[in-house]
C-alpha cells in the first residue's frame, strides 16, 4: 500500500488504505522506500486475522477482508489506466470473485532441509504451504507423502512442479534434483498415493464446458496454464463470448489452446494458434489435432506477426507478465484486426500496451477482471479493443 512521509513515497506491506500504522523501513529503492507494518494504531474495519504467515507467497492481501480486496483490485486497474495509459475508464471494472481456499491448480514449491513450501515474500525462507490454504488439503497430503519418500531415499530435491486439473482427478508432479534419480527411486516416487503422473513428461487432462460445448485439453506439468480452478471456465467463456460465430481468429501466446480450442468448438471459428514455448506448443499441437479448423503453430510470436499478412476477424493475446514485446505489438497493430482481446495478468504492462493500441486507432469497448489470485495483489484483466479499420501509422514515439 502506498503511503507518503515528508513527500517520500513509502510502500508499506501489511497495511490497508486509511489505516494509521507504525512501520519499519526495510530497504530503499530508486525514489521509494519499502516498509513493513509493525503495529496498527488505527485499524481499518476491513482488517481481519490471518491464520498463517501473511508474508508467505500468495498471502500478501490475506489480512484484508475479501470484499475490500476486490475493491482494491478494481482501484488498481483504474489507476493504472489513468496514470500509465492516460486512459480513464468509463466505469469501475467488475472483478469476478473466487473462493479463497483450494483454488490453486498449479504451483512451484521449494524443498529445503527435507521440508517443502513457498518462499516468504522477497526471501528464500520457507513457509508452510498448507497454512496458506491455496492448495487442496488432499494435494498437501500427497505432497507430505511424496516428500517423506524423498527423505527416505536421500534425494536432494530443490523444486517441485505441481499441476492438477479442476476436479483434482489428475495430479502431475515433476522434481528438480541436484543429481539424476535412478529408475528404482523414480518408480517409488511415482507410486506415491495421489500422483497420477510423475516426471517432466507427465501431463494432466482438463475437461470443461465452454459455450455449452465440452472440450478436453492435455497439458504438461511444466507448461503454463491458468491456475485458478474456480474461475477457469468463467474466464474462458468470457473470452470466447467475444468471438463472433464462424469468424477467423488468431490466438497469440496460445499456451495449450484454452481459448483457441474453445473458440473452435463453441463458435466454429477458424483458428491459427501460435505458441513459442516448446512444452506448451507440444500440448497445443496435440490438442489441435482433434479440430480441422485449428492450425497450431510453434513459433515465437514476434516471428509470426512479422511474416503474417493476415487480417483476422479477432485477435486474442495472452502474453506473459512482461506484456507484449514492441515487435509483437507492432505486428498486432499492422494486422488491423477489427477486434483485439487482451488477456493480462499484469495491469501495468496491460496499461502500457493499451496506450499504444489506442494511439493506433483502437478504442476500449469493455474491461473485466477475474480474481485468479485471491489474497495477493495480482488480478487477471480482459480488455476488448475494437477499431473501425481505419489504418493509422504507428506513432514515432512508440517505435
Amino acid at each position: 500500500m502506498i503511503a507518503r512521509h515528508d513527500g517520500q513515497v513509502v510502500l508499506v506491506s501489511g497495511a490497508i488504505p486509511g489505516e494509521l500504522v507504525d512501520a519499519r523501513v526495510e530497504k530503499r529503492g530508486k525514489g521509494v522506500l519499502y516498509a513493513a507494518t509493525e503495529s496498527v494504531e488505527e485499524a481499518s474495519p476491513d482488517r481481519r486475522d490471518v491464520s498463517g504467515d501473511p508474508q508467505c507467497g500468495g498471502c500478501l492481501y490475506a489480512h484484508v477482508a475479501y470484499a475490500r480486496q476486490l475493491q482494491l483490485k478494481a482501484d488498481v486497474i483504474a489507476d493504472a489506466f489513468t496514470r500509465i495509459a492516460k486512459l480513464p475508464l468509463d466505469a469501475p471494472v467488475e472483478v469476478t470473485p473466487s473462493p479463497e481456499e483450494g483454488y490453486r491448480m498449479r504451483a512451484r514449491l521449494h524443498m529445503r532441509g527435507g521440508r517443502y513450501g513457498f518462499f516468504r515474500e522477497g526471501t528464500h525462507d520457507l513457509c508452510d504451504a498448507r497454512a496458506t490454504k491455496q492448495l487442496l488439503p488432499a494435494t498437501c497430503d500427497t505432497l507430505d507423502r511424496l516428500t517423506a519418500a524423498v527423505r527416505s531415499l536421500g534425494i536432494d530435491v530443490r523444486e517441485i512442479e505441481l499441476s492438477e486439473n479442476v476436479d483434482a482427478s489428475h495430479r502431475a508432479i515433476s522434481l528438480e534434483t541436484a543429481a539424476a534419480v535412478d529408475v528404482h527411486a523414480s518408480a517409488k516416487l511415482a507410486g506415491t498415493d495421489g500422483i497420477t503422473g510423475f516426471g517432466p513428461d507427465a501431463s494432466v487432462t482438463e475437461t470443461l464446458t465452454v459455450g455449452g460445448v465440452g472440450i478436453s485439453l492435455q497439458r504438461s506439468v511444466l507448461a503454463f496454464f491458468q491456475g485458478n480452478r474456480h474461475l477457469l471456465a468463467g474466464l474462458a467463456a468470457h473470452v470466447i463470448d467475444q468471438v463472433p460465430g464462424g469468424s477467423t481468429l488468431i490466438d497469440l501466446y496460445a499456451g495449450s489452446g484454452l481459448f483457441a480450442i474453445g473458440a473452435a468448438a463453441a463458435k466454429q471459428a477458424r483458428v491459427r494458434a501460435v505458441e513459442g514455448d516448446r512444452v506448451s506448443a507440444g500440448d497445443l499441437i496435440s490438442n489441435a489435432g482433434a479440430y480441422e479448423s485449428v492450425d497450431a503453430v510453434r513459433q515465437p510470436v514476434e516471428d509470426f506477426v512479422a511474416a503474417s499478412p493476415q487480417r483476422p476477424d479477432v485477435l486474442v493475446v495472452d502474453p506473459p507478465r512482461t506484456g507484449m514485446s514492441r515487435e509483437a505489438l507492432d505486428g498486432v497493430i499492422r494486422m488491423q484486426s477489427p477486434k483485439v482481446i487482451y488477456v493480462s495478468c499484469d495491469v501495468a504492462t496491460l496499461a502500457r500496451d493499451s496506450k499504444r493500441l489506442v494511439e493506433c486507432g483502437y478504442r476500449i469497448e469493455q474491461a473485466r477482471a477475474f480474481d485468479m489470485f485471491p489474497n495477493t495483489p495480482h488480478v487477471e484483466t480482459v480488455v476488448v479493443f475494437v477499431t473501425d479499420g481505419t489504418r493509422r501509422e504507428i506513432p514515432r514515439t512508440a517505435i
